[in-house]
């Protein structure tokens, strides 16, 4: 079900957001028919990329999705300028925890 929710969120970013479908699709080289077709929850044959998702992120400026998906997974976004000590390069505390776990 997350996997559909997923689709129709980004079908709706791509449908319903402030820059025209087709200029989505020419921004992100996808044929408009081809994206439409990838953004159909429906369609089985048809499957959303990770690359389509984010050169779609990158193109809408509309980061909803992220959103959604870190909420799904109990997590939270907020930009980079937003951490202390992001400009001088330095990882967040908890950022180099989880990386020393892994």
């Amino acid at each position: 079900m997350f996997e559909k929710n997923l689709t129709k969120k980004m079908q709706d970013i791509v449908l319903e957001g402030h820059i025209p479908a087709k200029e989505v699709s020419r921004v992100i080289k996808k044929p408009y028919s081809t994206l439409l077709r990838e953004l159909n929850p429906f369609d089985a044959h048809a499957k959303l990329g990770a690359e389509t998702m984010f050169e779609i992120v990158k193109a809408t400026h509309n980061i909803s999705i992220l959103e959604f998906m870190a909420r799904e997974l109990g997590y939270t976004l907020r930009p980079l300028d937003g951490l202390q000590g992001a400009r001088q390069g330095a990882r967040p505390r908890r950022a180099r925890e989880q990386e020393a776990t892994m």
